[in-house]
């Protein structure tokens, strides 16, 4: 591939200053390389996209259609804003060879763009790379991920170093990577995907309004032959939780325990949650008996437990209603061809 296309998509919701800092970047990183930027305001109804535009043409950025930006028409969450942006595609009607998705708290270094797209060529076995993370203080971000699994739900709630140690293999953030390998899934922070892979196994699934969208969508390609690689010379300073606040969260959000579910029920089956689940509760329940013993200060937001235990068997209820909806319409179906 000679000259290779990637469009880079920036999701902005209600922070125009910094969506424009990522924009100013990405635009520097993209330099020599064919494609462009897409801004997507995720239906921030702040003012956001007529900001964001007005910058564009003050700085000429939109020249040679490098950057522009549109708007989603609702918040459907990252991986719906996302795609909003990679079914635009480019401006003059052609599919993009890559699509290089960027937080709008994150800023690639010079190269940090260049250095995805030379991999991805390089290794055509490979369908996403993704970026070494650090802080503006250079602080590493864990970013590189194991796929969870019931074994990683207990040992992650429980925080107990005897259970780390036997399940050290099932543990979700992986040692920080010191050079490039192969991983299970990346935060979406700064990934650039082979745009002939989504083709193949679909775009980010827009049922997850927030977290574990990244995570589904490296196991849909892991699971269709295409694995994932982190890039450790591609780097990029990033803030961290500005749209979402999560690190001022006091009680975890309800689309949180619902992407959780949904990626547990959708890759394993309603069992495999459920099983999921009852390790995440176990384990946290030794943690919370340890800190008492110890007289820890409490680290979950709270009623973390309660509102877990609650949304799973909310969740079962509700998915056993819909299968007895569905075995009665099957009924009739079948009585309704019988009589005929």
């Amino acid at each position: 591939m000679n000259n290779p296309t990637v469009l880079t998509v920036i999701l902005n919701y209600k922070t125009p200053e910094m969506t424009v800092q990522s924009l100013g970047s990405a635009l520097v990183a993209m330099q020599g390389i064919a494609g462009e930027i897409i801004v997507v305001d995720n239906d921030s109804q702040d003012g956001s996209f007529e900001a964001i535009s007005k910058v564009i043409e003050e700085k000429n950025w939109g020249q040679n259609n490098r950057a522009r930006v549109i708007q989603s028409g609702h918040n459907g969450g990252f991986g719906a804003g996302n795609n909003v942006g990679i079914r635009a595609g480019l401006s003059n009607g052609d599919t993009p060879d890559y699509i290089y998705i960027l937080n709008s708290d994150a800023f690639p270094a010079r190269d940090a763009i260049s250095r995805l797209l030379t991999y991805l060529q390089e290794n055509p076995q490979t369908g996403f790379v993704g970026s070494y993370i650090h802080g503006q203080d250079g602080t590493p971000h864990i970013t590189a991920f194991r796929f969870p699994s019931i074994q990683s739900e207990l040992e992650g709630s429980a925080r107990f170093g005897p259970i780390s140690r036997i399940l050290r293999n099932a543990v979700v953030p992986l040692p920080m990577p010191k050079e490039t390998c192969q991983v299970d899934w990346l935060a979406g922070a700064s990934m650039m995907m082979r745009r002939t892979v989504l083709d193949e196994i679909g775009l980010f699934d827009e049922q997850f309004f927030l977290y574990f969208e990244e995570t589904d969508l490296c196991k849909r390609a892991r699971n269709a032959g295409w694995p994932t690689v982190y890039i450790r010379n591609s780097e990029v300073a990033h803030i961290g939780s500005v749209s979402t606040g999560m690190k001022t969260w006091a009680r975890m959000p309800q689309y949180w325990f619902d992407s959780r579910w949904h990626y547990f029920v959708k890759n394993h089956g309603r069992t495999y949650a459920t099983l999921a689940t009852l390790a995440h509760i176990i384990g946290g329940i030794l943690f919370r008996l340890r800190s008492f013993i110890q007289r820890k200060p409490r680290v979950d937001p709270t009623k973390f437990l309660r509102d877990l235990t609650i949304h799973a068997l909310k969740s079962l209820g509700q998915n056993l209603l819909v299968s007895k909806k569905a075995q009665a319409l099957e009924k009739t179906r079948l009585a309704g061809q019988e009589s005929k």
